[in-house]
């Protein structure tokens, strides 16, 4: 993986209506990861998250939630323009959260995306995943 050489990313949808900032741990590998389900295919998609980075989601925005397949996560889309910036889980009391690496500015250095074939994943073991892997620290503030 290659390192970063920024931490803080700024986000935005196609419209720039919606906005997110993700603050990423120094010197850590930005992962890229493509789910196969057909919604994260048909919108493009490509996710990152690491447990102990930030993120600051603007509720400025006009976000629409969409509850998609499994019924554990929320897409966080703009309301304008359909861009699908964020997925959010909610696990015992808290909200995980991953990252479309295509709304963040400047781009991202990861690596080729890997593919993530999650069809057939039971339950338990899908939150416990993110409970490990997603971002942990989500907020909602006015303009990020």
């Amino acid at each position: 993986m290659i390192k970063p050489s920024a931490s803080t990313y700024a986000g935005k949808c196609h419209c720039g209506a919606c906005r997110i900032r993700l603050t990423w741990p120094a010197g850590e590998p930005i992962p890229a990861r493509r789910c196969l389900c057909s919604f994260c295919q048909r919108h493009g998609a490509i996710w990152t998250s690491h447990p102990k980075a930030d993120l600051l989601i603007g509720s400025n925005g006009p976000f629409q939630r969409y509850r998609f397949g499994t019924d554990t996560a929320d897409f966080l889309l703009c309301s304008t323009c359909g861009v699908s910036l964020v997925a959010l889980s909610h696990i015992e009391g808290g909200d995980y959260a991953v990252v479309n690496i295509n709304c963040l500015k400047p781009p991202v250095p990861t690596e080729p995306p890997q593919d993530n074939d999650l069809d057939g994943e039971q339950l338990l073991s899908r939150l416990q995943r993110r409970a490990a892997r997603w971002i942990a620290n989500v907020s909602f503030g006015k303009e990020p």
